[in-house]
């Protein structure tokens, strides 16, 4: 009877553990999946840096500094998909604009003027090659301030109505930011009008002054002239001695008369 007891107590102690045992125990968990690692970002383009080390262009980037025109075209290049393209003029571009003169302006026109300078979207060289000078391509002007291009075997000329110029050479020109070397300032229509200044003649070739004369020339000059000279000479003391023949004949004349 005991034992009995002590059997189906062990029978029950043994289905406890068994079942305790079973809720300890977990099925294995599901190995996560890795997260992809993010798209490195894109560099920071520092555009004062770009034209303070290329130029020189203190000139153009002293006016987007005092215009505030800096900060969008920072924005534009560093915080779109579009990305920006900059024509800069170097000092000498500056230096060279007499007539009309950008001091003039009012702080509104001033920052228009600059502004004209860029397009809100990046474009390479070769991409000037579809663009055709009867389309007026919108600068971040707005407006009518716009632009005309043309490719002329792989060179960019620009058209902006008082100025016509061409791309001299590229700064920088890596997605988003684009940055070309222009040879004069972009004057807009919207604010010079369109009373355009003739293009100034050119300047009319030098006089060439002739040839001096070389020595050997000249001595050529003095044989060929001495043998004419010999003969007016001759002639000339052939006269003389005739002259003085007679005089004597006729003082001899004279004395053998008083004689």
């Amino acid at each position: 009877m005991e034992f009995s007891r002590f059997f189906i107590l062990s029978i029950t102690l043994l289905l406890l553990s068994s079942s305790a045992f079973a809720k300890t125990v977990s099925p294995p968990a599901p190995t996560p999946t890795p997260t992809p690692a993010p798209a490195p970002a894109p560099d920071y383009v520092n555009l004062t840096q770009l034209l303070t080390v290329a130029g020189p262009f203190h000139t153009f980037l002293s006016y987007l500094e005092s215009t505030k025109v800096l900060d969008t075209f920072q924005n534009q290049a560093n915080n779109t998909e579009e990305g920006i393209t900059i024509f800069v003029p170097k000092d000498s571009s500056f230096s060279a604009l007499k007539k009309p003169s950008l001091s003039k302006l009012t702080a509104d026109q001033l920052k228009q003027v600059i502004l004209f300078h860029a397009l809100p979207h990046f474009y390479a060289l070769a991409d000037f090659k579809n663009f055709s000078q009867s389309t007026s391509t919108p600068t971040f002007a707005g407006g009518d301030y716009t632009l005309n291009f043309t490719d002329d075997s792989g060179t960019v000329h620009i058209n902006s109505g008082w100025a016509r110029t061409k791309v001299t050479s590229a700064v920088h020109a890596t997605d988003p930011v684009a940055i070309y070397e222009v040879d004069k300032v972009l004057l807009p229509e919207a604010i010079f009008g369109t009373d355009i200044p003739p293009t100034p003649a050119p300047a009319p070739a030098p006089v060439v002054a002739p040839a001096a004369d070389s020595p050997s020339e000249r001595s050529a000059d003095s044989k060929a002239s001495s043998p004419s000279s010999s003969k007016l000479d001759g002639s000339s003391a052939s006269k003389i001695i005739n002259y003085g023949g007679n005089l004597v004949l006729a003082t001899l004349a004279v004395v053998v008369l008083v004689l």
